[in-house]
């Protein structure tokens, strides 16, 4: 019997987790002020059920997120940080990458162009912890040259060694001004993270004493 009750409690949980959506990406603070959900950032339409293909165009900006119909592009200045803020706090181990790609036009951009890492936030040793907050902040490179952006966060949760990790993703629009004339070369979305990386196919639960964050290395200035 408390075998019974202990299966029904476990399939209640999975259930309101599957009806509440996943921790999702919607606010941007961008010159010390936080927009509202989804003013800057790109909205999905998939109440950020994962991602987990590894060869889908949703990598890039999410279910929904292709275009930016809707969605205001901020100025920042080249050096200043901006933050994402999710709905709820991330609650699955895993690292957490920024991303940019340079576009003509954020506003119609689709994500296609290469995008370059500008940083990673990996676990913490002795321990493997996880950084695991609501909000993360990213310095835009002051060397970067002047012009439209979009700015992606990607979290991927590791969690559940043998099933497929999952993605959660966001796209923000950013007019970045000032800074210098550096551009970086990139890589393609999807394409960014191989089957093969060993931080995407990291056993969290055992010996987890060393991680590489899956993707490019770091873009520096």
């Amino acid at each position: 019997m408390k075998s019974f009750f202990s299966t029904v409690a476990l399939a209640s949980l999975v259930f309101l987790e599957a009806a509440n959506g996943h921790y999702i990406f919607q606010k941007l603070t961008a010159n010390g002020q936080q927009g509202a959900a989804y003013q800057n950032v790109r909205k999905n339409t998939n109440n950020n059920s994962p991602v987990t293909s590894l060869s889908s165009p949703d990598l890039r900006c999410n279910v929904g997120g292709a275009s930016g119909a809707g969605t205001t592009t901020v100025s920042v200045a080249a050096g200043s940080s901006v933050t994402f803020t999710a709905d709820q706090a991330v609650y699955h181990q895993g690292p957490v990458s920024f991303y940019m790609t340079k576009v003509d036009s954020a506003a119609s951009a689709d994500g296609s162009t290469p995008w370059f890492k500008i940083k990673e936030i990996g676990p913490k040793f002795p321990g493997g912890t996880w950084d695991m907050s609501a909000s993360y902040s990213v310095a835009v490179p002051s060397c970067l040259a002047a012009g439209e952006y979009l700015l992606r966060i990607e979290q991927l949760g590791i969690h559940n060694p043998g099933s497929p990790p999952q993605f959660y993703i966001a796209c923000a629009q950013l007019k970045v001004t000032g800074g210098g004339s550096k551009t970086f070369s990139g890589v393609s979305i999807p394409g960014h993270v191989k089957s093969t990386d060993s931080g995407y196919t990291a056993n969290i639960y055992n010996n987890f004493n060393s991680y590489t964050v899956p993707g490019p290395a770091v873009s520096t200035c």
